[in-house]
């Protein structure tokens, strides 16, 4: 008598592709997220329905983890202090921050952070998913209208759900349509009533998960000033992760932070921890210490994980008195747009902007995804490939994450392993360019077809 929990949609899908498939996602590891890391290997006897774990482990390249300045694994300057922290303060606060859970390392925390995104306060929250999902509906509600990218992350789309307001969606990265869709709204108003709007927030992403596509702020920024409407920026991706001193697409791409009213961000990709953050004005923070669930009813976050943040930023900065911060901010650019342009030149249709260290490469074909997967990890080079529902059915990818901590011998072995593959899956839908000896040889040596004139 009771009513199906699936929808029989989803369960199509499950049965007939993910749980032949499973076996390229969820992948069991044995070891920090480094540059090289530890895949336990798992097998089936029943056709993919159910993986079972084998004591055996295989030393793969990690293409995968969001690991961007390589902080996820021990760290000189930050393990000692992180494991001082532990004993301090234990693994856990057990409490919310209006009650026991707010240390002398979150008041730390949060002046770090505010003062290194350039705002004048922050709040930090346990999980970087709650950040956007708790924040967006305790600041817009019934009669304000969210103006969101076509592409931005699941964590948005539920916190703008949740918030009441009215969505509207404007063409991915366009900001001619951005504006379309503001002067429609600003004219037409709210719907039945056509009262003007109480507030208009566009909310963006700095460097796009999925397409490794730099936002187009400054233009964005302007249209919004044009129509007074507020600017969101998520910055889960970009913080840390670009910009002269890391500082994210404001400092890459000269926009002021005082023009971007609400700068959010997550501690588990530049970082190597977990939680997220909101800095804006002074008021704004204030509010939502007060009236944000995320902050009121939520386990604040660990001390340890508040102290490698700390102890990261520190790092970056030059704090720490060494210059591994800037270098490790060479070293990701560098990584990243030699990774992109081999990868192109073979032939590759590869997503994204120079200095994103986020490089999807189209796979399109869903057969094409395990086929991908498996040949990839059985040279010992473990990638993430992305399927429905995450992306459209037929828009499926492979999503290489590059880190400051691969050195070039890794990236020649992960880029001689992904173009094998690349020509057995036949995913090289464009020509690739000839290398420079192939390109000397017909300087030299002519064609058959030339005609020598005496």
């Amino acid at each position: 008598g009771y009513a199906p929990i699936c929808l029989g949609l989803e369960d199509f899908y499950i049965r007939r592709l993910y749980l032949r498939i499973q076996d390229c996602f969820g992948r069991p590891i044995a070891s920090a997220p480094d540059a090289w890391f530890d895949v336990v290997e798992r097998y089936s006897n029943d056709n993919n329905k159910t993986l079972k774990r084998t004591d055996k482990i295989s030393r793969c390249l990690n293409l995968g983890s969001y690991n961007y300045l390589g902080f996820a694994a021990a760290d000189e300057y930050c393990t000692p202090r992180v494991i001082d922290s532990l004993c301090r303060f234990s693994a856990s606060t057990c409490s919310t921050r209006v009650e026991g859970g707010t240390t002398t390392l979150h008041k730390e925390l949060e002046e770090c952070v505010a003062n290194f995104v350039g705002k004048p306060a922050a709040v930090v929250f346990g999980m970087g998913y709650v950040t956007n999902s708790a924040i967006l509906p305790v600041i817009i509600g019934r009669g304000g209208l969210i103006i969101s990218d076509s592409l931005n992350h699941n964590s948005i789309v539920n916190g703008a759900r949740g918030s009441g307001a009215t969505i509207r969606v404007f063409q991915h990265n366009t900001p001619s349509h951005l504006e379309k869709v503001l002067r429609e709204q600003i004219a037409d108003g709210q719907p039945r009533t056509h009262r003007p709007w109480k507030k208009i927030i566009v909310v963006v992403e700095g460097i796009y998960s999925m397409e490794g596509e730099l936002c187009k702020l400054p233009e964005i920024i302007a249209i919004c000033k044009k129509y007074k409407a507020y600017v969101y920026l998520d910055e889960a991706h970009s913080i840390g992760a670009v910009g002269k001193t890391g500082r994210g697409v404001c400092e890459l791409l000269g926009v002021d932070t005082a023009d971007v009213d609400i700068m959010m961000g997550t501690f588990t990709k530049s970082f190597g921890s977990c939680g997220g953050y909101i800095a804006g004005s002074k008021e704004l923070i204030q509010y939502l210490k007060y009236t944000c669930p995320a902050h009121l009813y939520a386990t604040s976050i660990s001390p340890p994980a508040a102290q490698q943040i700390i102890s990261s930023i520190k790092v970056i900065l030059g704090e720490d008195g060494s210059s591994r911060g800037a270098q490790k901010l060479a070293r990701i650019r560098e990584n990243s747009n030699f990774f992109r342009s081999e990868l192109q030149k073979m032939g590759f249709e590869v997503l994204g902007d120079n200095d994103s260290p986020i490089m999807p490469i189209m796979l399109y074909n869903p057969a094409k995804i395990p086929a991908f997967s498996r040949e990839c990890l059985k040279q010992n080079v473990a990638v993430v490939t992305v399927a429905f529902p995450a992306t459209p059915l037929l828009l499926a990818r492979a999503r290489i994450c590059i880190s400051a901590s691969h050195t070039k011998e890794d990236l020649l072995k992960a880029l001689e392993v992904i173009s094998q593959v690349g020509d057995m899956v036949g995913i090289k839908y464009f020509p690739a360019e000839p290398n420079k000896q192939q390109q000397d040889q017909q300087q030299q040596q002519p064609g058959k077809d030339t005609i020598k004139l005496d």
